[in-house]
């Protein structure tokens, strides 16, 4: 068995010095399940739903991120109130599940998605470029350059069309990276409190350079997703930066 299929039965982690409890698997009193993050403005609840989808719950807020798979991988969490979009490959962007669980929602997306959406959800919908700020679901966001950097490989992900997160929820920074290798915007990121982050091949980055990568900017937590097969053993072993936790858990139950 495979460690990552042993953690999702974890309970309570004890309390961390920066303020962050874990909650997985006991409910957080928002009808959903997840790892707990205390931040200035309220309990943020993380809930890994499938690959690259996952489910953000701050207040009365709940974020849908890449939600793809249909509604029914989406039953017993709350409604989404608002949703990103990091890019247009299969795995983050369903046009059939948008139409099932959006309704009115607001998206926001990068270019290449908004062009893609049915007037309906157009209609909701806003494009945002590499580098751009705005606020989102009333929360500060800036979106972050997210793109191949292995020559053999930017054909999967090329410069400029997609997007990474990073979203404040009180004093707590959250880096959602998207389909993406290590880019100078992401190295020089710093305060993070919580990332996620890719890894496979030959779409976005090895373990290894995902394991440098959190060396360098030192998220306090890290949550590797995106990551099929990879060894997340090799990963963490190759987290070495002081302060840093690798956080696993199974995104891939929904999926089995």
């Amino acid at each position: 068995m495979k460690r990552r299929d042993l953690v999702a039965g974890m309970a309570i982690l004890p309390l961390m010095p920066w303020g962050v409890t874990t909650a997985f698997a006991q409910d957080n009193g928002a009808g959903m399940n997840g790892d707990t993050i205390q931040t200035s403005a309220g309990d943020l609840v993380i809930h890994p739903v499938d690959h690259a989808s996952l489910v953000l719950v701050h207040g009365d807020q709940a974020i849908y991120v890449d939600p793809v798979g249909g509604a029914a991988r989406y039953e017993g969490l709350p409604a989404p109130t608002a949703i990103l979009i990091t890019h247009g490959h299969g795995d983050h962007f369903d046009i059939p599940t948008l139409e099932a669980i959006a309704a009115d929602v607001p998206l926001l997306t990068n270019q290449d998605v908004f062009d893609k959406l049915p007037e309906a959800l157009k209609a909701n919908a806003t494009p945002i470029a590499n580098g751009a700020e705005t606020t989102f679901a009333g929360l500060p966001l800036k979106a972050i350059p997210a793109h191949n950097t292995t020559a053999e490989r930017m054909n999967y992900h090329p410069v400029g069309v997609g997007n990474g997160y990073l979203l404040t929820f009180g004093d707590k920074l959250v880096y959602v990276a998207g389909d993406t290798e290590p880019t100078p915007e992401m190295l020089a990121l710093s305060g993070i409190a919580v990332a996620f982050l890719p890894m496979n091949l030959p779409y976005t980055m090895t373990v290894d350079q995902a394991a440098e990568a959190v060396n360098a900017f030192k998220p306090s937590i890290v949550y590797p997703y995106h990551y099929n097969d990879s060894d997340l053993d090799a990963f963490e072993a190759g987290v070495t930066a002081e302060g840093v936790e690798v956080r696993r858990r199974d995104w891939y139950a929904k999926s089995a």
